[in-house]
């Protein structure tokens, strides 16, 4: 396993997915080693950091600027260089393994591994052709795919030079990335982002979808210790989220705001995340629990004890994890119908356990009428889990190097 998002003293949703996916192919009695990251050592990445196999922190590189906020515009060769950095790492010891699987923020990657290693990558996100990885800018979803399009994303009013070198910058970017798919193994968590990459890219053997998945052991096991008690006059709302305007916590937490003052005084708003939002939401919501980031083990316990999920991000997100977690965990989950996230009500036990919506005001007038009621029953199979996703990479791993036609 490859990924610079390890080891981290903050783990996101991705980082999770790779220790997961380590732990089920460990007990699957595969040998599964790491290569991650220089800067976090693991001592201080904390206890969810487990992995029984060998860790090498050879990554390193990933947060340099190269002062693309100074200049006001993307530059050209900086992922080229970087992603040829990291597979360079990966050479130097591919001789060691059957397969090398990144998941990473850096596709192109691929493009600078020869074709004869047998090499696959995940795809958690948009970034295989967006530089900024989230297609979400000024507020909104972005959905152009010509390259000058990217220039406002580092410049407000950019001017031609800016424009010239950010499209040779995502031009060059994409022409790899492209090429790489074409050579190696690749895999989305969602149909979703295949179809993305299909509006840039056109048509191609891009790869298969394997969805997201979350350790339902742990899941299980948060469910059963939790404390859950039904108020039917008050309704326990919890969101884990980045506090940062693509996640759409402001803009739900505003929504609520509107409603007349008793309806409002009807929530119980906990919210774990930190982000650039923080100190601003938590001045202008001073009734709002903010309790700042949290584990994911603490997550999931919070998530447990909650009577409601609210996923409100505004960006088209890939494949929540926490929205996944929710409803495993019998949770109603309200979320925008955005992205890949109506693909994941086959992890719902019920037809209204995922709510979907087409704005955030319809939410907020979905949630204002629920009433609380005892947590869904966990479904009899639960699709896509830990060693389910495990057997269908496996089989993905034997197959020889080359892209996934089928």
């Amino acid at each position: 396993m490859v990924s610079e998002d390890l080891p981290a003293t903050g783990m996101g949703g991705l980082a999770r997915h790779v220790l997961a996916l380590a732990r089920a192919l460990t007990e699957a009695g595969h040998q599964v080693d790491l290569m991650g990251n220089d800067d976090v050592s693991i001592s201080d990445a904390g206890e969810e950091f487990d992995i029984s196999g060998h860790f090498i922190p050879a990554l390193h590189g990933q947060f340099t600027g190269w002062k693309e906020l100074t200049l006001g515009c993307f530059v050209p060769y900086k992922r080229s260089v970087i992603a040829r950095r990291f597979a360079q790492a990966v050479l130097r010891r591919a001789g060691h393994y059957d397969v090398i699987h990144y998941h990473g923020h850096l596709p192109n990657i691929a493009y600078f591994i020869p074709s004869n290693i047998n090499f696959i990558q995940t795809r958690h996100d948009q970034g295989s052709d967006c530089l900024i990885h989230t297609r979400f800018t000024r507020g909104q979803i972005c959905r152009a795919t010509e390259p000058s399009a990217c220039a406002r994303c580092r410049s407000e009013q950019p001017t031609r030079w800016q424009r010239v070198l950010s499209t040779i910058a995502v031009e060059q970017f994409r022409k790899q990335v492209s090429a790489g798919f074409r050579r190696h193994k690749t895999v989305f968590v969602s149909d979703f982002l295949r179809r993305n990459l299909s509006r840039s890219f056109g048509p191609g053997p891009w790869g298969v979808t394997v969805p997201n998945f979350v350790d339902g052991a742990r899941l299980r096991a948060s469910r059963s210790s939790a404390d859950h008690i039904i108020n039917h006059q008050r309704l326990y709302v919890f969101i884990a989220a980045k506090l940062y305007p693509a996640k759409g916590v402001a803009q739900f937490l505003y929504a609520l705001s509107l409603l007349p003052t008793k309806q409002q005084q009807r929530f119980d708003i906990a919210i774990a995340g930190d982000g650039p939002e923080f100190d601003d939401l938590r001045r202008r919501f001073p009734h709002v629990n903010f309790l700042g980031w949290r584990s994911g083990n603490d997550s999931v316990a919070l998530a447990a004890r909650a009577q409601v999920i609210v996923v409100p991000s505004v960006c088209e997100e890939a494949c929540a994890s926490t929205i996944i977690e929710g409803l495993l965990l019998g949770k109603t989950v309200f979320a925008l119908a955005l992205g890949g996230t109506p693909e994941l009500t086959v992890y719902a036990s019920a037809p209204r356990q995922l709510q979907l919506y087409d704005s955030m005001r319809a939410l907020v007038d979905g949630l204002r009428v629920f009433r609380p009621h005892p947590d869904y029953p966990l479904a009899p199979h639960i699709p896509n889990s830990s060693a389910e996703t495990a057997g269908r990479l496996l089989a993905l791993y034997r197959l020889p190097p080359g892209p996934i036609t089928a």
